[in-house]
């Protein structure tokens, strides 16, 4: 059994009434929400029942601390803030500052990093401030020095139309999302992939590993703008040396998307070639996931791309949120904490054991394994698709997401793969063995399932059939699991 992080501890009751401090705020903040509309109130309570009772094995998902929680909900949610610390389109920002400035300076130790930018309000977010940071020094900036002005604004009709033509007609090579990447990686049905002439590179189709000499091949002949590394669904890891001598050799910015694992990286488990922070120009990231810290994101860079990243606001954001702002600086404190890195080391660890006790079990899994939080499951052995895979998980206690896999018969929709993670159940204090028996869950329900016949004939990819009584049986087990190691042990709102 994995040793129990601080997160998860019961501290010891401290008011009159036996209630701990953590108990106390939260039963007293549904009291105030249930006075004015009394089913978000049981809304609220019932989610905390259902992520106690299931086994939460999605990726991007994780538990953030009462500490965490209890930031967000407080008068900051009231401010406007538009602009950067000590330079506020609004008066009155005082406070705002400080929040701010401690969410930069924490992810600044953390990471390593030689700016931070704490105000984007979701992963998406920070990618646009990245791209537009990195339009504006690549291409905004020497437009501006050619007609020789200083903003846009005193650029001629002539000089604007001609730097509107040139941002878009930019190049940017981003992993494909069949191979692990992200939507925002230049996905066409997505904003990144109409901002740009965008082309993917993909994996090799024998080991599902990142082909770095296609990258290179494809990088030289297409000659983009920027590169764009990262990964949402791509269970190894990434070498960033390589990607930045790419980017070099053929002048493009290297942006990485760590959303997925900056646990991993603020934890010190991928250092030297696996980190991105020292390799890429601009690093983008989630603050939840793995970080374990409020939904939000957040941009780091190096000096040459900071004064542009700062003007994230008014260039592609709006007011930032200084109540989660002020989360995200507690996030960053946690995280610089020594506990933090066993925390991250256990996650990797997990995530191995999982993958192994599937693959005993019979499971294919994409690469044949795991290097880092997540295992990709390729259920197409188990003759069914993503969707049937993901709804019969979860009748059975078992909540996961549907996935591409490489060269996905089944689209973006449907697909082939179940994508899992370690980062929640980690944080309960799961460990190597408790994977073994979610491997075993997680094979029977996937074994018991068969695809139900379409009306018209052939096979559907949305229904499924489970054994009589499996789901019943394996949410049983699951919830007896993971009893044994409490969440919020020390929030009771009975």
């Amino acid at each position: 059994m994995a040793q129990q992080h601080d997160l998860t501890a019961p501290p010891a009751a401290d008011a009159a009434d036996g209630r701990t401090t953590e108990s106390t705020a939260f039963r007293s903040a549904l009291d105030v929400i249930r006075g004015v509309e009394p089913r978000v109130a049981d809304a609220i309570a019932a989610e905390l029942t259902d992520q106690r009772e299931m086994l939460k094995l999605i990726a991007s998902e994780n538990y953030a601390s009462p500490a965490v929680l209890l930031a967000m909900g407080n008068w900051f949610s009231d401010k406007y803030a538009e602009g950067t610390v000590g330079r506020r389109f609004y008066a009155g920002c005082r406070n705002v500052d400080t929040v701010e400035s401690l969410a930069a300076e924490h992810a600044k130790s953390v990471f390593g990093a030689a700016h931070a930018y704490a105000q984007p309000h979701s992963g998406i977010d920070a990618n646009l401030v990245a791209f537009w940071a990195v339009l504006s020094q690549r291409v905004e900036a020497p437009a501006l020095a050619e007609a020789g002005v200083r903003q846009v604004n005193d650029l001629s009709e002539q000089d604007w139309a001609k730097l509107r033509a040139a941002f878009g007609n930019q190049r940017m090579l981003g992993m494909s999302l069949d191979a692990g990447g992200h939507l925002t990686h230049g996905f066409r049905p997505n904003i990144s992939g109409k901002m740009f002439d965008q082309r993917s590179y993909g994996t090799d189709p024998r080991t599902g590993l990142v082909d770095y000499d296609a990258l290179r091949a494809s990088a030289r002949e297409f000659r983009p703008l920027i590169i764009v590394a990262g990964y949402s669904a791509y269970p190894r890891l990434v070498n960033f040396r390589i990607m930045r001598e790419i980017a070099d050799e053929v002048g493009a910015t290297l942006m990485v998307d760590m959303a997925h694992f900056a646990g991993l990286v603020a934890g010190k488990v991928l250092t030297g070639d696996f980190d991105p922070v020292p390799h890429a120009n601009i690093v983008t990231t989630t603050t939840h996931k793995s970080l374990r810290g409020p939904r939000g994101g957040m941009v780091l860079c190096d000096d040459t791309l900071a004064e542009h990243v700062d003007r994230g606001c008014p260039m592609v954001l709006g007011g930032p949120l200084p109540h989660v702002m002020a989360a995200k600086a507690v996030a960053l404190a946690e995280a610089a904490r020594p506990e933090f890195r066993s925390y991250a080391q256990a996650i990797v660890d997990n995530s191995r054991a999982l993958a192994e006790g599937l693959l005993k079990r019979g499971a294919k899994l994409v690469t044949g394994g795991t290097d880092n939080h997540l295992v990709l499951i390729d259920v197409s052995s188990y003759g069914l698709t993503g969707r049937q895979a993901e709804a019969a998980l979860l009748e059975s206690g078992i909540v996961t997401n549907r996935n591409s896999v490489p060269q996905d018969p089944n689209g973006a929709w449907y697909t082939s793969g179940i994508r899992i993670g370690t980062p929640a159940l980690t944080t309960r204090g799961l460990g190597t063995a408790e994977m073994d028996e979610i491997a075993d869950l997680i094979d029977a329900v996937l074994s018991g399932t068969s695809a139900a016949p379409a009306a018209k004939g052939g096979l559907s990819k949305a229904n499924y059939v489970l054994a009589d009584g499996l789901a019943e049986r394996i949410a049983g087990q699951a919830a007896d699991l993971v009893a044994g190691f409490p969440l919020y042990p020390a929030i009771d709102l009975g």
